[in-house]
């Protein structure tokens, strides 16, 4: 395959030119008649050459040229939500991402994925082939129905609907619910996707400011009085990004506030297993009335394995089931679904996640000590996961921190691709588990 590679490459080979017959190239090569025929059928799977049945290999009319790298988003456009995600889910293995939202392959359950992995190899054919059912898994349906009970939410698995990620799970409630021009309430900072997400809607977003048991209720309710909002999007528990989690109060006042205006709520519950106890849910408060909870398994468990899930009233989930048919002709492959099943069917999977809760707060510990040396500081201490909402000192402007530090090889999160009303500018997002001496270093550096 090489020696042929190479012949292509200096044009030794001419698209268009027939290959050595497979009995040639053996006697040439001194191998056997098969290893030709495997070198040959490898070369025509990528693309380089082509069969002609009762005729024989030639090289390909047209070839695309190989390039060294893939194209990265230009470092110099405007830092914004769709900046942050570009640059972390580009970023060579190179480079330092405290910027980015997820954990690194060596915190992950890799031996309870690598299990559920082989497991599913031998499952039924038509798992491994076929399209799944509309809603997805029943098996992990009901598996997600038993741990809403624990709750204390009644919910069987028709009130539940897998999809292909979180993303899309909240993509099909707004395509469900919204209509360009409606107005959507999210928390002040808030998660960035939320917002770029929104945008693709073509609706209008309304920040609140977050506090750090929740958003501002007397902003909140004024917002709901004046914009009559259709949806409130948010992080009830280890909010993303300041890490705070909702007091009961302020979700009681929540819930009051939208009965009295028929709002939706959409509760992402992505951080909830980092949790070291369970804080308060609007889900649970208002069991699946108004309240839809969606979540997924890509930070607890694996980004690569894509798969989300709605748990909200079965008339609603009969509803997305049709759009999710006509957008995505069904939700998660079934083979996600099963390694999902699988994974947290597993008994490690649940140590793992102790384990990982225990390891997340000593990091936290030492992240903050080491930042206070920076004159860094958290805008509060969360009680689980790993982010930390910070402001820099000296009032710099985040965004070009951001920039200074991507020349220097780093990915951070500046504070206002998190703030529908751009009030962060000097604060930044870090992962604590993404944290090492080079960033502290390099950081030291740049805000120097």
């Amino acid at each position: 395959m090489v020696a042929i590679r190479r012949l292509i490459a200096s044009h030794a080979l001419a698209p268009g030119d027939k290959l050595p017959s497979i009995r040639m190239l053996a006697r040439e090569k001194t191998v056997s008649p098969s290893t030709v025929v495997e070198a040959y059928d490898r070369l025509a799977a990528e693309g380089l050459i082509r069969p002609r049945p009762g005729s024989g290999f030639y090289v390909a009319a047209s070839i695309v040229p190989a390039r060294g790298a893939d194209a990265h988003a230009p470092a110099d456009r405007a830092v914004d939500p769709f900046w942050v995600s570009r640059q972390s889910l580009d970023a060579g293995r190179e480079m330092l991402r405290p910027g980015c939202g997820w954990l690194p392959p060596d915190w992950m359950p890799l031996a309870a994925i690598r299990r559920a992995m082989r497991a599913a190899a031998k499952t039924d054919d038509a798992t491994l082939v076929e399209y799944g059912s509309t809603r997805g898994s029943l098996a992990l349906r009901r598996l997600l129905a038993r741990h809403f009970a624990s709750e204390g939410i009644e919910a069987g698995a028709e009130h539940v609907l897998l999809t292909s990620s979180g993303t899309q799970a909240i993509d099909l409630i707004c395509r469900h619910l919204l209509r360009p021009g409606d107005t959507v309430l999210v928390d002040d900072p808030c998660y960035f996707n939320f917002r770029a997400l929104l945008q693709a809607h073509a609706v209008r977003i309304v920040g609140v400011p977050y506090a750090p048991l929740g958003p501002d209720m007397s902003a909140f309710e004024e917002a709901l009085a004046t914009h009559r909002p259709r949806l409130y999007l948010t992080n009830s528990a280890l909010h993303n990004p300041t890490g705070a989690s909702l007091s009961p109060r302020n979700a009681h006042r929540i819930l009051a506030a939208a009965t009295a205006h028929d709002l939706t709520i959409i509760e992402d519950e992505i951080f909830a297993d980092f949790e070291p106890e369970r804080s308060v849910r609007l889900a649970a408060l208002d069991a699946l009335n108004r309240v839809i909870r969606i979540g997924s398994f890509s930070k607890t468990l694996s980004a690569s394995i894509r798969c989300g899930y709605i748990a909200a009233r079965p008339d609603l989930t009969e509803a997305l089931v049709d759009l999710q048919l006509a957008t995505g002709f069904g939700g998660p492959s079934p083979l996600a679904a099963e390694l999902v099943f699988r994974t947290l069917s597993d008994g490690s999977y649940y140590r793992h996640l102790g384990s990982l809760r225990g390891r997340l707060t000593r990091r936290r510990r030492e992240v903050v000590a080491e930042l206070a040396k920076l004159d860094v500081h958290p805008w509060t201490l969360p009680r689980g996961g790993f982010y930390l909402w910070c402001r820099l000192p000296g009032a710099p402007d985040a965004s070009e921190v951001a920039r200074r530090a991507l020349r220097d090889g780093i990915v951070l999160a500046p504070g206002n691709v998190f703030s529908v009303n751009e009030a962060a500018r000097d604060f930044m997002r870090f992962n604590v588990a993404q944290m090492n001496v080079d960033v502290t270093r390099l950081l030291q550096r740049t805000l120097g």
